[in-house]
């Protein structure tokens, strides 16, 4: 890197965001140009799919069909905990969020038990 190029960064590492918000502004009208920000949004997708998610939600999707319907209810207060109201309830509100930051395992186990009763499943 040239002496110059290094003198610029060493100042601009300097400014305080107020005074890198003008800078910014001062060069897209010197030069015509914007600021790339949807480079920076591109590259944001990338890191975050590089790291391995950890939690996940269990949403119940739908119920496959209506004869299906108790045994899932059944699942659900299995897995939850609920009382049969609240399970059905919730079955019955599908699409519906069955547990929130499930480690990996676990909603692996909840996904596999709700689909052996006929539900349909998506972890987020």
């Amino acid at each position: 890197m040239s002496a110059n190029v290094e003198q610029l960064v060493e100042k601009i590492s300097a400014l305080t965001l107020v005074e890198a918000s003008e800078l910014k502004k001062a060069l897209e009208e010197k030069f015509g140009v914007t600021a790339a920000a949807p480079a920076a949004a591109a590259a944001a997708p990338a890191a975050a799919a590089a790291e391995e998610q950890t939690e996940f939600d269990v949403e119940l999707t739908s119920v496959e069909d209506a004869g299906k319907k108790i045994a899932v209810i059944k699942a659900i207060r299995e897995v939850t905990g609920l009382g049969l109201k609240e399970a059905k309830d919730l079955v019955e509100a599908a699409p519906k969020v069955v547990k929130e930051a499930a480690t990996k395992e676990d909603a692996q186990n909840i996904k596999k038990k709700l689909e052996e009763a006929g539900a349909k499943i998506t972890l987020k």
